[in-house]
């Protein structure tokens, strides 16, 4: 079956969870699609161990996915896979688990895949899609309005009573990143007592007490630098990183979250599009803040096509290791940081 967005923001998540043991999470929104992921898996009636896979070791190891979805854990507890991939790397991987299922062998347990680049036309999706027991979903990246309305959906979840004006700062403070922008609800919920049943207001002092920073203040700088490849500007926006202790797995969230913006806008403009029309009708669609018009312009004429796919997959692999070697994320993420501005210097011939 497939499932929109919206479906994430309504009520029919939890009765796709208790029908469906495969989720395919795809599009250029990775940022809302992991968050839909946390979603699913927070709905499972026990989610148990996680398993977690990367796409090219089930491309190395298509087999590998089924014999983990019908492992026991350690302790024969229940568990997910949750698998993380570029594309189709999981295509193989998914259409020798299905083969498995439709020939009778043991129910396999949840396989959650987020995958970064596919769409909902993709050789996964479409294995998927026909499917009961399977669930297909597309993220686009969402505007500023729709992740306003996010917040406070999430605010009034944990009893937080936010005006629209503290919503869409923290919507700007994240990047428009739904991940950061619960970050931030949940730590003012902590600060302010909330709960849902006791709930609590939030105004500009509580935010600013929590330390939420603007997107200028914050990301924002040291994204556009190393996208735009302004090599000149790198050092001291690395210096400003570690000085301001900016959490490195929230700025790699941002770069994230402007590289799915440049995916969706490279569709949009085909090999031989209208860049400036194309970014003037997305600002005027409201789905480019005019604030990021010009470093947009920029970005998108330095990452196109496969250059464009590279870098989505340097960043999932940045974020893998960041994950797993969190002692060292900022030394990994300044030279991965260095790695992505020259390659951007580099102008398309």
């Amino acid at each position: 079956m497939k499932a929109t967005q919206k479906d994430f923001g309504g009520g029919r998540i939890p009765q796709a969870v208790h029908n469906c043991r495969v989720f395919f999470l795809c599009g250029p929104d990775e940022a809302g699609a992991s968050a839909a992921a946390r979603m699913i898996i927070g709905n499972f009636a026990d989610a148990g161990e996680t398993v977690d896979i990367s796409g090219s070791d089930l491309r190395k190891d298509p087999v590998r996915l089924g014999d983990e979805a019908r492992s026991s854990s350690l302790f024969g507890d229940q568990r997910h896979i949750f698998v993380r991939a570029t594309g189709d790397e999981a295509h193989d991987a998914v259409k020798t688990l299905l083969a498995g299922v439709d020939g009778g062998e043991p129910e396999a347990f949840p396989v959650v895949i987020v995958a970064t680049s596919a769409t909902d036309k993709s050789r996964t999706a479409k294995l998927l899609e026909k499917r009961d027991d399977a669930l297909v979903a597309m993220f686009w990246p969402p505007d500023l309005g729709s992740v306003t309305s996010s917040v406070r959906t999430m605010a009034d979840s944990v009893g937080l009573q936010l005006n629209g004006d503290i919503a869409e700062r923290i919507a700007r403070a994240s990047g428009l990143d739904v991940r950061l922008a619960q970050s931030e609800v949940e730590k003012l919920a902590l600060y302010l007592g909330a709960d849902p049943t006791s709930p609590k207001t939030a105004d500009g002092d509580a935010l600013a007490a929590i330390g939420a920073k603007t997107e200028d203040d914050g990301f924002m700088p040291l994204v556009n630098a190393v996208l735009s490849g302004e090599v000149g500007k790198l050092p001291a926006e690395l210096r400003r990183m570690h000085e301001l202790s900016i959490n490195p797995v929230g700025l790699l969230l941002a770069m994230e979250r402007r590289a799915a913006q440049l995916a969706q806008l490279s569709a949009k403009i085909g090999p031989q599009g209208d860049i400036g029309s194309v970014i003037q009708s997305e600002k005027r669609a409201r789905r480019i803040f005019w604030k990021d018009e010009r470093d947009l312009s920029v970005q998108i004429r330095r990452w196109r096509g496969k250059k464009l796919e590279r870098l989505v997959s340097k960043l999932t692999g940045l974020h893998r290791a960041l994950l797993s070697n969190s002692h060292s994320a900022e030394l990994l993420l300044a030279q991965g940081l260095t790695e992505i501005a020259r390659a951007a210097a580099v102008r398309r011939s």
